[in-house]
């Protein structure tokens, strides 16, 4: 019994395909509309899965081919983050045979599938990974790693990864001296649909593993949504899911995690950082005219269409890059419109990792690269003025011969 399944997000299809082939059918995918409906003619299949929402040729074009081209019976089960009604009476009309809504159980659509086309004769019925759910969106996570070697809580992210479809792990291996590119070669291993490792020879701190992890991510076309994470998951990857679907369900192109102590959440921070954090606030507050509680605490999701204006350029300071990143975004959009693309998302938990990179006097250090952030995009923004100034007394200089002799 053979299944072709066609979504544009590989992430989608690699759960999905795998559980069906637990169950015993023979399943092909594509990540093409375009490619699908060429495979559907030799691969001759007993039901088609297809996404609606895809990129050149969308599912309706499938759906159009089997039934008015084709003339065909062949089911039709339709897995959309689409939820226009408009679209799915659409799609009954044009004789799919079902519709279901991303997010949804893995479960659920394998019981459908069985519905519509019975079970195998060799089936496995035992349900494995029962609780996996396919996402409606696709996440990059960028883990810059530095010596990790004694924080990184490998099991935690494969755990994640096993029960969260929708989501590729890249680890960011800068330059490390002891033995944490060997744990990520074992932590990739098995899992290269999961998880990448992008590796630099020399240290070049985190700013830029960052941005080379950001960039690297942004390559990968089935990506919706990538943000960061610290290796020692300080920030918990519950928490960042959390950050996803706040970013999901509005129209924010930033959500940045934030370490407010407030009722009902764990945080905890070294009592000798609190004032020079309170400090360091208060000039980012004034630096970027943004009332922000928390700009550096380490777990942000970005809307992939800021990405390159974000991270197109190396940072100029090595721990603030937070900082760097919201003004360039609010330089790009002007501050009115910037404000309404910044979401601070209060933490659940948040803990101060021993082993820690970044030190008291490190801290301190802080505010002097906070002036140099300051004074750096202020004169890029000077200068860019003065150049049209310059432009506009050029052009009257020579509009005006008789005031050539005066100086201006």
């Amino acid at each position: 019994m053979r299944v072709l399944a066609i979504d544009d997000q590989k992430l989608v299809l690699i759960p999905l395909a795998l559980r069906l082939e637990e169950l015993g059918y023979s399943v092909l995918t594509e990540t093409s509309a375009k490619k699908g409906i060429e495979v559907y003619n030799s691969f001759k299949p007993d039901l088609v899965i297809v996404d609606i929402m895809m990129p050149g040729v969308s599912g309706m074009e499938v759906v159009k081919h089997i039934r008015n081209v084709k003339k065909e019976s062949t089911p039709i089960m339709v897995l959309s983050g689409n939820t226009d009604a408009e679209t799915i009476v659409r799609g009954f009309d044009l004789g799919i045979n079902d519709y279901m809504k991303k997010p949804l159980s893995l479960v659920e659509v394998c019981a459908r599938v069985k519905r519509l086309i019975g079970t195998p004769v060799k089936s496995n019925q035992q349900i494995i990974n029962k609780g996996i759910i396919i996402q409606k969106r696709c996440v990059g996570v960028v883990i810059p790693c530095y010596n990790e070697e004694k924080r990184l809580a490998s099991k935690a992210f494969i755990n994640f990864i096993t029960k969260n479809s929708g989501y590729r792990l890249c680890f960011v291996n800068d330059g490390s001296t002891d033995r944490t590119a060997e744990i990520l070669i074992n932590l990739r291993k098995g899992r290269e649909d999961y998880i990448t490792v992008y590796t630099s020879k020399k240290n070049a701190g985190k700013a830029e593993a960052v941005r080379k992890g950001m960039l690297h991510m942004a390559k990968q076309l089935d990506l919706d949504y990538i943000g960061f994470l610290d290796a020692d998951l300080s920030t918990g990857l519950n928490d960042f899911d959390h950050l996803v679907s706040v970013i999901e369900n509005s129209k924010y192109k930033v959500v940045s995690g934030s370490r407010i102590t407030r009722m009902g959440a764990k945080i905890k921070k070294e009592s000798s950082r609190r004032f020079i954090s309170l400090s360091i606030n208060f000039l980012i507050r004034k630096i970027l005219s943004l009332d922000f509680k928390d700009t550096q605490c380490g777990a942000k999701i970005f809307h992939k269409d800021v990405i390159q204006v974000s991270f197109g350029d190396k940072f100029i300071t090595k721990w603030i890059f937070d900082v760097e990143i919201f003004r360039r975004i609010t330089l790009h959009f002007g501050l009115k419109k910037a404000k309404k693309l910044f979401y601070e998302q209060p933490l659940k938990r948040w803990i101060h990792a021993s082993g820690s990179k970044l030190s008291t006097k490190d801290s301190i250090k802080i505010i002097s690269q906070l002036f140099k952030v300051a004074w750096h995009y202020r004169s890029r923004k000077i200068k860019k003025v003065e150049s049209i100034s310059f432009a506009k007394r050029k052009e009257s200089y020579f509009l005006m011969p008789s005031l050539k002799n005066v100086k201006v």
